[in-house]
């Protein structure tokens, strides 16, 4: 009976039994159907995690378009590099590594922890560049710290390379990483942290089409991040090479004949607004942007009072001087005001109760001698009776005051006052008495080198005005040739009507100006030169002229060549460069590199003339001692033999002149400075020497006299 008890205690109960039947079918069930979801439903998932963790994806950055110039000569090209990057796909703490890899690539640890703090919300599969351009020991230094520090990585690309000394830098800009406030504009979109961009110049304007496509490369690596091999690569799509509208040879005589001097040179062809060169001074070297740049260096560059960085050609706001004058003589004779004008200047004029110099006694003179000779007096005259306003609608018609359009970024537009500007801005007439100082260029008025450039050639053709460009646009795109013309606005093509007898008036004062005029000394002799200078006095400079001095005036100076429908403009300023016929002179010598290339591959060079006279030689010889040909050509007369030793040849060594194939005597006609004639004598040879071996002496030999004339 206790046996019985015992066996019903023992047994479980059916419920029990079934609640724990159920429950281990439903484990059972459970872990079906995640290993069902592992297996089939997420496998796809799954495995691109996988892959995730064992291949990496490396970027192949893009070479960027090279730059040629007109002539297809190469002017920016790249060069191999390699660059070091942070991996931060490890899972590692690389606050901790930081220390080592500064020391390692040479960099400073906090401009370190700076480049990852700007890169914090960066998406952590996107490498980050932390130094450019590494040399060999660094890159030694990563290999061999590669198990230590596997975030690092290494990638090949290809960096700018720039002509050296800033070769025509502001034209052709320089690149470098994309900033923070660029990834905010709009234009940068599609742009990343690191990416490298233009930042000036044609680099920055034609980015679009010069950075390319970059690729990328599956690399298979293993726990540690090292690389056991590859997978696929996406080539990359290289940048679309530009052909410049640049001239090497023109851009380089340019920069020679500016030499030091702060200022600029712009030539430009005024039929279809190709600019063939563009200088401006101070320079600087686009290469070490090429490199992130160092924060002394930029700093230097950014407080430098004669900005290097600005491109003066198109920023540097100025007032205009007496190159202004060229466009008060079209409105003066458009108006016909101008036309039977005769004024007597005393050495200046009263206007407004004010005395106005100007810095000679013309005495009586038309328009025929006021452009060439530059007469204050007469401008001054002339902006009386046409008033503000009518100078003010003639300088806008001809681009003042307005961008000209040109695809070069940052252009700035220039100041020509008005009685409308002066009520806007400072909500008042406008006072009679500054037209007299516009007049001749001065006041408010401001203008950049390009504009002048295009206004005075404009007027020497006609009135045809064209938009200047600097790239050649038959290689674009027509979708971006319209996307220029939308960013860069500006007065662009158009024509100024003007009667016949103003452009000839016109042109032929500046033609006189480079013969009997105030550029007279930069006359060209066979080319067709003519222009117009201008001495600008600067805020509270008076009258001073110590040249490069704060309170000296700038010198401007506008040629082309030829006088009408001008094929080439130079315009030419010099910074507190004193007189305007000195920047003439500067512009001659561009149009004379302009012109002299021009006839060089029209093979239609000019004759040099040589003067008739007779060229100068040298030559060594022997002969017996005392024949005639001993003393052919010297002055010496030689050594004589001691007594009893027996006769030896002598050795002679003189400069002759030769005429028409016959020696000419030392003291017959010779070239002002020619060499003095020597004659060598061969001596006996001593009892010491061998008689083959005879000792040189030096006679005394006549100077040659120059030739009647020269």
């Amino acid at each position: 009976m206790f046996e019985d008890r015992i066996d019903r205690d023992e047994k479980i109960p059916v419920l029990k039994l079934t609640v724990v039947q159920y429950g281990i079918l439903l484990m059972m069930l459970a872990l079906t159907v995640g290993l069902w979801r592992l297996q089939v439903v997420g496998a796809d998932n799954y495995r691109s995690l996988a892959e995730q963790n064992r291949i990496r994806k490396v970027p192949i950055l893009a070479a960027r378009g090279k730059l040629f110039d007109r002539d297809n000569r190469l002017v920016v090209d790249n060069y191999p590099s390699v660059s070091c990057f942070l991996v931060r796909e490890q899972n590692r703490n690389v606050d901790a590594d930081l220390p080592l890899i500064a020391k390692g690539l040479n960099l400073d640890l906090e401009q370190l922890r700076a480049t990852l703090h700007r890169y914090r919300v960066a998406p952590g599969y996107q490498p980050i560049p932390i130094k450019q351009d590494i040399t060999a020991d660094e890159e030694a230094f990563i290999e061999a710290h590669r198990n230590e520090l596997p975030e690092l990585e290494t990638i090949d690309e290809e960096r700018r390379l720039y002509p050296n000394d800033g070769f025509a830098s502001h034209l052709i800009g320089y690149v470098g990483e994309i900033s923070e406030e660029d990834l905010n504009n709009p234009r940068y979109a599609y742009y990343e942290p690191g990416d490298v961009v233009g930042k000036a110049g044609v680099e920055q304007t034609y980015d679009q089409l010069l950075r390319g496509q970059d690729g990328s490369r599956d690399v298979i690596v293993d726990s540690h991040g090292r690389e056991v091999g590859y997978l696929r690569t996406q080539h990359a799509t290289p940048g679309q090479d530009l052909k410049l509208t640049l001239d090497i040879d023109i851009q380089r005589a340019a920069e020679l004949a500016l030499g030091p001097a702060n200022g600029a040179v712009v030539a430009m062809d005024p039929r279809n607004g190709e600019i063939l060169a563009m200088v401006s001074h101070p320079s600087f070297d686009p290469n070490a942007f090429s490199v992130r740049i160092g924060r002394t260096e930029w700093n230097q560059l950014i407080n430098d009072p004669n900005h290097p960085l600005m491109n003066k050609a198109i920023q540097d706001q100025l007032a205009p001087g007496s190159t202004f004058k060229i466009i008060m003589s079209a409105a003066g004779l458009q108006e016909g005001v101008a036309q039977n004008m005769r004024v007597n200047c005393v050495g200046g004029g009263s206007f407004y109760g004010r005395f106005f110099k100007c810095d000679k006694h013309h005495g009586v003179l038309s328009i025929h001698e006021a452009i060439p000779l530059s007469c204050d007096t007469f401008f001054y005259t002339l902006a009386q009776r046409l008033g503000i306003d009518t100078i003010a609608r003639y300088a806008t018609s001809f681009g003042l005051s307005q961008k000209t359009g040109i695809d070069l970024p940052a252009e700035k537009a220039g100041l020509m006052p008005s009685t409308q500007w002066e009520m806007k801005n400072y909500h008042q007439k406008y006072y009679a008495g500054n037209t007299i100082s516009v007049g001749i260029g001065q006041g408010e008025t401001q203008v950049t080198p390009l504009q002048l450039a295009r206004a005075l050639s404009g007027i020497a053709s006609g009135g045809h005005m064209v938009r200047p460009h600097v790239v050649d646009t038959a290689q674009l795109p027509a979708d971006f040739r319209q996307a220029l013309l939308d960013s860069f606005p500006g007065s662009g093509e158009k024509y100024v009507p003007l009667n016949p007898d103003t452009w000839m008036t016109i042109t032929e004062g500046m033609a006189a100006a480079t013969t009997t005029g105030t550029a007279g000394a930069a006359r060209l002799e066979g080319i067709d030169f003519a222009g117009k200078t201008g001495t600008a006095q600067v805020v509270g400079g008076g009258d001073t002229h110590v040249k490069g001095g704060a309170r000296t005036p700038n010198a401007w100076f506008v040629g082309m060549v030829p006088r009408r429908n001008p094929e080439l403009v130079v315009t030419v300023l010099q910074e507190h460069g004193d007189w305007g016929a000195g920047s003439a002179l500067i512009a001659a010598k561009v149009v004379s590199a302009y012109v002299e290339k021009k006839r060089r591959l029209d093979n239609n060079l000019v004759a040099v003339k040589k003067p008739d006279v007779p060229v100068e030689m040298g030559a060594v010889w022997t002969a017996p001692d005392g024949s005639t040909a001993a003393k052919v050509g010297s002055s010496s007369k030689g050594s004589q033999p001691p007594p009893g030793a027996a006769a030896a040849d002598q050795m002679h060594a003189g400069h002759f002149l030769i005429d028409h194939g016959q020696i000419v005597p030392a003291k017959g006609a010779a070239p002002r400075g020619a060499a003095k004639t020597t004659t060598a004598v061969a001596k006996p040879a001593s009892p010491s020497l061998h008689p083959a071996a005879p000792a040189l002496q030096t006679a005394k030999a006549q100077p040659a006299r120059p030739v009647k004339g020269q």
